[in-house]
């Protein structure tokens, strides 16, 4: 008997664990650039952010999540506090987007089983890849050079999250996304044949922030929080 409870057990578990519930949805809101060229603001979005997610619950307590998310970084020296670079006017827009893959964990259980209204904050961070658009300047003008790069990073974001009306959750959230490139502003062009052009702190990788909203629409089997 205890055999056979347990085989019940196994194959219990096993069930539970592909029993999951997946959330589709649009990412809104803003972005701004920090590196050589413009100001250096944390949160201080500038331009429109548009994307989407994806997340899949595999606990009430973390979720593992993709993204697409695009925008136009813009930054402008003239917007800078800095009166070395207010003299310099410099100013720069690029076009990425952006592919992102990490977990999200929560710091309160957000059990999809509840018919109560859940709420919690949340951490998520990952890996990024972005495409931009390669440039330089010239004589103080941003100058295309007809290419594009990749450049990996890694987002670190804080948000909150809360059951919205039927199916749909409501994600409130600001990340920064630190890049393993120097060239997004065009301060350190990749091109070799552009390296008099190179201007800036060299020992300080770009960075850029969204702020904005996450609305997604649950769907699938129902969530089956088990212990394996």
């Amino acid at each position: 008997m205890r055999y056979i409870t347990i085989i019940i057990i196994s194959i219990f578990s096993i069930q539970c664990s592909h029993s999951q519930i997946n959330e589709l949805g649009l990412y809104v809101g803003g972005s701004n650039f920090i590196g050589d060229v413009g100001a250096t603001d944390y949160v201080s979005p500038n331009q429109l952010a548009l994307g989407a997610v994806y997340r899949w619950n595999r606990s009430s307590r973390h979720s593992y999540r993709a993204s697409l998310i695009f925008s136009n970084l813009k930054g402008d020296d003239l917007k800078s506090e800095d009166p070395r670079r207010t003299q310099r006017g410099y100013n720069f827009k690029n076009k990425i987007i952006e592919g992102s893959v990490g977990m999200e964990l929560t710091f309160f259980d957000f059990d999809l089983h509840s018919e109560k209204k859940m709420a919690t904050p949340y951490l998520y961070s990952g890996v990024t890849i972005t495409n931009y658009k390669d440039y330089y300047f010239q004589n103080g003008v941003q100058t295309s050079e007809n290419a594009s790069s990749w450049a990996f990073g890694i987002p670190m974001a804080i948000g909150f999250k809360t059951t919205f009306i039927n199916n749909f959750i409501l994600s409130f959230e600001v990340g920064a996304r630190y890049t393993f490139s120097d060239a997004i502003d065009g301060s350190y062009p990749n091109n070799t044949n552009h390296i008099a052009n190179r201007f800036g702190n060299i020992n300080n990788n770009d960075w850029y922030m969204f702020s904005g909203i996450i609305l997604t629409y649950t769907f699938g089997q129902n969530p089956c929080y088990c212990v394996n």
